[in-house]
């Protein structure tokens, strides 16, 4: 059986406060595509009455698929789950916050179609709804990743995207850890381009990347996609090694001029200088070895419990 022209794939976890509002404003997007379409929607081991409101949605909307994962997966293995059992020729990945509207879907197949790209990022081209701390650690966040790597992700573009069939199984395809998909994608190369649009605060509930979540993401991130805290372990050893020099020229040189050198203050600031920066070199050290262990480890990102386009 021929797949649907679009599929739409959506995470949720604990969404059961704004999935009344997100089935409203998706389905008449959806409907208006003109084409063949399926929502997919991954339920990410959530807690609340989400997995129930989905079913419920199910009843009068047969294009809305729900796949169930065992437990809480995280939020790029929800979507990596999604895009491994999405079938469209087009595939769109959408949040459930409804901070990225739905109604940009369509220009996104419109701009593939018309330029004939394999990949339309939506650019949030305003974020004045995001608070001053989110928008200032935002832009530092990829001006620091299009600094130190080799991913040209374009800036304030998020989870938010449409992908060809190609760019799909390429990103299924690719056997990394971990994937951080905002960064993956854009390092294929495909053609692509973008579309802006104004974000939206989050319609109801909460949000489900608080700081922590966030800071583990960017540091995911740059470990996945750089050398550079590696070789920043390695300029700070230089560094040490150079001031330890320095150090010991004017140590032999007071001793020779007949100077008291100075006492426990200067080697206990030294002391706990060295091992600040030997501890920060091992962090960075153990990152990379995390990820190798866990790379080694082969373990799924994420275990799916149900899917309601499978036989029964």
């Amino acid at each position: 059986m021929a797949g649907p022209r679009v599929s739409i794939v959506v995470p949720m976890f604990n969404e059961e406060a704004v999935l009344p509002l997100f089935i409203a404003r998706l389905r008449p997007v959806a409907d208006g595509l003109g084409t063949t379409y399926e929502v997919l929607a991954v339920d990410d081991g959530s807690s609340d009455g989400t997995a129930i409101g989905l079913q419920k949605a199910r009843r009068d909307w047969p294009e809305l698929r729900v796949v169930r994962l065992r437990a809480n997966a995280g939020h790029q293995a929800a979507i990596s789950a999604g895009l491994a059992r999405a079938r469209g020729d087009y595939v769109v990945t959408l949040d459930a916050d409804l901070q990225d509207p739905p109604e940009v879907v369509a220009e996104m197949l419109d701009a593939a179609l018309e330029k004939q790209v394999d990949v339309v990022y939506g650019v949030r081209g305003d974020r004045s709804t995001d608070s001053f701390f989110k928008r200032t650690t935002a832009r530092l966040f990829y001006r620091s990743m299009g600094s130190l790597t080799d991913a040209d992700a374009p800036r304030d573009a998020g989870d938010f995207r449409l992908m060809s069939r190609a760019t799909v199984e390429a990103v299924n395809a690719l056997p990394e850890y971990g994937r951080v998909l905002r960064f993956v994608v854009p390092a294929l190369g495909f053609p692509s381009a973008t579309v802006t649009y104004r974000r939206d605060e989050r319609a109801a509930g909460s949000s489900k990347y608080p700081f922590a979540k966030m800071l583990r993401l960017s540091i995911d991130s740059m470990t996945a996609f750089s050398l550079a805290p590696l070789r920043f372990a390695t300029f700070l050893g230089l560094a040490g090694g150079v001031g330890a020099l320095l150090l010991l020229l004017y140590a032999l040189y007071a001793r020779a001029a007949g100077h008291v050198v100075a006492g426990w203050t200067s080697t206990v600031v030294i002391v706990a200088a060295v091992g600040a920066v030997q501890l920060l070199a091992l962090g960075i050290l153990g990152e990379y070895v995390g990820r190798l262990y866990a790379a080694s480890q082969a373990r799924p990102s994420y275990y799916v419990a149900y899917d309601s386009d499978d036989p029964a």
